[in-house]
């Protein structure tokens, strides 16, 4: 017999009972396990730290929980609530190491539960969760994420600062017990003596002593062992473009490169690729933060697209990374959402220009008239041509001149920037210079770069705009101008410009009759707009009387589109966590600050991949 329940006639109380009694369902373990570890993993802190705790009816409740050592000692139980912590993101993520450090690390718990408290429930409840996890090994099979050795000081210098500002706790949370007056001071030096197991500045009274030096010297072990591991692990790089790789692709896009305007940045060699299982299609990506980024649409022939992206997806799945795709077509978005079950946000616009549609004439483009002839009444001339044309000289003092007058000590770009200038592989590229006569100029008479990769066979895409920051300002509107009157010569039919970042909210925020809603989200956007040009990068594209092309982030859940956006500014060079380079050499220009008006930007993807 079945019962209907709250008005749901899919599911009778038997199967909801059953349900219950089979536990969670297995992809939900790993999250389970992670917050448990997590809330486990601060109630041992507090027990570790602060001795009240130790007194609370809250404690007697921790005392039987998984990894909480009670009275034998406050150091174990601040060591294992620390290790508990940094376990805690990897059971979430599905990884196996951290499994298998779960599965030393419960056992333990349990024992000592048993042999130095004789807490028989304690010791079931840290078995119980390591049956937990052996019964669903299976969903922990995550494999590892691209590192290097630089792992091991980045963890040196997060849980060293960890352990200081902890420490600083230890050494505070007995102020009754503490002997005289110790300033800040005194209380950092203890903490620093104690991370190394010596005896520091302050006094205490009673067995707090040992309490202190026993947890200040169980924090530095932790930090010292986590970075010995980690320095000394086997390395896993990032995923790289080879020339077995790069050659395929160059082939698919012989074919196929001209469905997409962002398909020849598809050969960052920065970028890992997945192939079809025919090999008639790609997709490239870069690893950022546990996020699995592509960008734009797959390479190749869209009827062997769902190929390359259910390979994408495994290899996704097989990582435990997060999937996601940025500034891919319409046509894209809709292979993506069908073929994943993934969902699609509109990101923005690119602005394409169909040259034979380009004029100067007209009132809409007197600006932009007036602006390119009083640059040319000022002495300055422009050139347009293939890579290919340029000589080897011309060619290097570009790169140098590109190198010199980037506006920021980072290279940004990656959906929509090649990172490279005058490749023998990128031949029919377009390069439009400025020039003006300056005897004190390194570069002669070079004074602006506009470099575009190529869209197919008829088209061109922009990928860098860099100027020199005495020329005049208007060096970017003069060179796309010119690019588009030499076009027809080149043989080049469109050209894709920037995009332009919610350029629909700006567009249709401004207009009247525009609800309070879109006003407000507008206001944001232009107040946004004082560090990210997203206004400013809209009406620069707009100047050009373009035909605007939706672009789409494809992401599985709403929750991750903040860790998306993250990675996605990691990528474009916007945040760096990057540790520097040994003797990297500082870059002169790195303190230059870049105007705010787009027509002055000396950086090519404060432009184009804003």
């Amino acid at each position: 017999m079945s019962v209907t329940v709250d008005g749901d006639k899919s599911r009778s109380v038997p199967d909801r009972v059953r349900r219950i009694l089979r536990g969670p369902r297995p992809e939900k373990v790993p999250s389970l396990v992670g917050t448990a570890c997590t809330l486990i993993g601060l109630i041992d802190i507090a027990a570790g730290v602060f001795p009240r705790f130790r007194t609370s009816r809250m404690h007697a409740i921790a005392e039987v929980l998984p990894g909480t050592l009670g009275p034998l000692s406050a150091a174990l139980s601040l060591s294992a609530g620390v290790l508990l912590l940094l376990l805690a993101h990897g059971l979430k993520r599905h990884k196996r190491r951290a499994w298998r450090a779960a599965v030393i690390l419960l056992p333990l718990g349990a024992a000592a539960q048993f042999v130095w408290r004789h807490s028989v429930l304690g010791a079931l409840l840290s078995l119980a969760l390591l049956a937990l996890l052996l019964r669903h090994r299976g969903e922990f099979a995550a494999l590892p994420d691209p590192r290097s050795r630089w792992k091991a000081l980045a963890n040196f210098v997060v849980m060293g600062a960890g352990s200081i500002a902890l420490g600083l706790v230890v050494v505070s949370a007995h102020p009754r017990r503490v002997i005289g007056s110790p300033s800040l001071t005194d209380r950092l030096e203890h903490v620093l003596y104690g991370l190394f197991g010596f005896e520091g500045p302050v006094g205490y009274t009673g067995n707090v002593d040992w309490t202190v030096g026993y947890s200040l010297g169980a924090l530095g072990m932790l930090t010292a062992l986590t970075t010995i591991y980690l320095a000394f692990r086997p390395e896993h790089p990032a995923a790289r473009l080879t020339e077995d790789d790069e050659t395929r692709l160059r082939a698919l896009l012989d074919k196929h490169g001209g469905r997409d305007s962002l398909g020849h940045f598809a050969l960052r060699r920065d970028k890992g690729v997945v192939f079809s299982p025919s090999g008639k299609a790609a997709v490239c990506y870069r690893v950022v933060s546990g996020v699995m980024l592509a960008s734009g649409d797959p390479i190749g022939d869209v009827e062997a697209w769902p190929g390359a992206i259910e390979r994408f997806m495994d290899e996704a799945k097989a990582h435990s990374w997060t999937p996601a795709v940025m500034g891919c077509s319409e046509t894209g978005g809709e292979v993506w959402t069908r073929e994943t079950g993934l969902d699609a946000l509109e990101l923005g616009d690119e602005a394409v220009v169909d040259v034979a549609d380009f004029s100067l004439s007209g009132r809409a483009m007197r600006n932009v008239r007036q602006m390119v002839k009083r640059i040319e009444r000022n002495g300055y001339t422009t050139k347009v041509r293939r890579v290919r044309d340029l000589s080897d000289g011309e060619l290097e003092r570009v790169r140098r001149a590109a190198a010199d007058w980037r506006g920021t000590d980072t290279e940004r770009g990656f959906s929509m920037a090649l990172g490279r200038i005058g490749d023998p592989g990128d031949g029919e590229a377009v390069i439009a210079t400025a020039h003006k006569d300056d005897p004190d100029s390194p570069y002669g008479d070079l004074k602006a770069i506009i470099h575009f990769v190529p869209w197919g066979t008829d088209g061109m895409s922009l990928e860098l705009m860099r100027r020199d920051r005495s020329a005049d300002p208007g060096m970017n509107e003069l060179l796309i101008v010119a690019a588009l009157q030499e076009s027809p010569r080149l043989g080049i039919e469109r050209v894709s410009l920037n995009f332009a970042m919610f350029r629909a909210a700006l567009a249709r925020g401004e207009k009247i009759g525009a609800g309070p809603v879109l006003r407000l989200w507008r206001g944001l956007l232009v107040f946004l707009s004082r560090w990210f040009q997203i206004e400013s990068l809209y009406k620069f594209n707009a100047k050009f009387q373009p035909r605007w092309e939706p672009r789409f982030v494809v992401y599985r859940k709403s929750r991750d589109l903040p860790r998306i956006g993250f990675a996605a500014m990691q990528a474009e060079g916007f945040v760096n966590l990057e540790l520097p380079r040994p003797f990297a050499r500082r870059r002169e220009h790195a303190t230059a600050r870049t105007c705010a008006h787009i027509g002055r930007t000396g950086d090519t993807h404060e432009v184009r991949a804003a």
